[in-house]
């Protein structure tokens, strides 16, 4: 059965039958206790060689003897037949107590399973906040109170990226409008006119294509997985160096290339976007005539990629912000440059998606380092990773 099954339930009904199966258990196990303590001491009354009466010794004394024998009988079913009645009022007994005991343990279940039902998003910031000593109940409890504060802030994140998202869209799509009410507004538009306004409307389709293009590869990152093959870091990290290298030409930044075999397995498409990522953000948000370097290797049989960049300087408090969804340096939003601000969100996508670490600090002279450990693997068709490989130049 499924939590929100579970939830669903009456709070009586499944308070009531758990209280049941306590109460029966708890009965039984008196039962069953007593029906032993009494075979005891049955069997050892039978064993016992004194008597109830004080035997006399006689001319009489075989007569006496049975007559004593047949009374110690009865006198051992008479302890039987009381001992029995005895047992079936405790048994009576047992069941009310064990009601009254089982009620009493459940009552804080019942209290937090009622707690529960009545929490949606509107309130998902409310919690259970049992008091008393550290016990299961409790741990219990703080289990589910630490559930319900990992659901609110995906919930908030949720909410946060949906309202940029949506802002985002709008902008464009406001844009779009503004422009062919004017084109068609104008009574003196000409050709040239109409050609400058499709070439615009074109770029802004373009930059639209491109949010929701990362938009989906963010949310199919975060699926997780559907398939692991080898991939080499090195090799995706040549790909996005020759692709950025326009960019950074034209920006005047360098880059530096410490390249070493790098294997892992996963998803090498969404791999590949990982380190496109990395490269794009580094020479993006750089400044002019920095520099970038990108090493690749293997670290205690990880694969490892390194991005080191030069650019403004970041607040240390700043930098998890970075990997947000559409946020930017201090308190400034994505613009539409082409970079919406999810590029390092699809990086920890990604990077969580195949269980990779993500180390980032910020440089005390400006700009960002950013390592990314993949988990330890045997990739077909490497002779083997040594313990440490050490990157270089290329």
């Amino acid at each position: 059965m499924r939590l929100h099954d579970l939830l669903r339930l009456s709070p009586h009904h499944s308070y009531r039958t758990v209280r049941v199966r306590l109460t029966a258990l708890y009965s039984t196990l008196f039962t069953i206790s007593g029906a032993v303590l009494l075979a005891i001491t049955y069997w050892l009354m039978r064993r016992s060689k004194t008597g109830l009466v004080v035997i006399v010794y006689n001319e009489r004394g075989p007569e006496i003897r049975e007559h004593l024998r047949r009374l110690r009988e009865a006198q051992l079913r008479e302890l039987l037949m009381q001992s029995g009645i005895a047992l079936a009022i405790m048994v009576v007994i047992s069941i009310a107590l064990g009601w009254l005991v089982a009620g009493r343990v459940l009552r804080p279940l019942r209290t937090m399973t009622s707690t529960i039902q009545q929490i949606s998003a509107r309130n998902v910031h409310e919690r259970l906040a049992v008091p008393g000593p550290r016990d299961e109940m409790k741990d219990l409890a703080d289990t589910v109170d630490g559930l319900l504060g990992r659901l609110e802030t995906a919930l908030n994140a949720h909410k946060r990226f949906v309202a940029n998202a949506a802002h985002e869209l709008r902008t464009p799509l406001t844009l779009e409008r503004a422009l062919l009410e004017e084109t068609l507004t104008n009574g003196d538009a000409t050709l040239a006119t109409y050609r400058a306004t499709s070439e615009r409307l074109l770029e802004l389709s373009k930059d639209q294509a491109q949010l929701l293009d990362a938009l989906l590869t963010l949310a199919s990152s975060e699926r997780g997985l559907d398939r692991q093959e080898p991939f080499d870091l090195s090799v995706l990290a040549r790909q996005a160096l020759d692709a950025a290298r326009p960019e950074a030409d034209a920006r005047g930044v360098r880059l530096g290339v410490r390249i070493a075999p790098a294997p892992a397995a996963g998803d090498p498409a969404l791999a590949a976007r990982l380190v496109a990522n990395l490269v794009d953000n580094a020479v993006h948000h750089n400044t002019t005539g920095g520099h970038v370097e990108v090493s690749t290797g293997t670290r205690a049989g990880r694969a490892l990629i390194s991005v080191i960049n030069t650019g403004e300087p970041i607040p240390p408090q700043q930098v998890g912000r970075l990997f947000e969804p559409f946020q930017r340096l201090g308190e400034r939003t994505a613009r539409n440059d082409g970079h919406h601000g999810l590029g390092l969100s699809i990086v920890r996508a990604i990077a969580t998606a195949h269980g990779a670490d993500i180390t980032a600090q910020a440089l005390p002279s400006g700009g960002l380092s950013i390592e990314i450990h993949f988990p330890a693997t045997t990739v077909p068709g490497h002779p083997g990773i040594p313990e440490t490989t050490q990157p270089r130049s290329g």
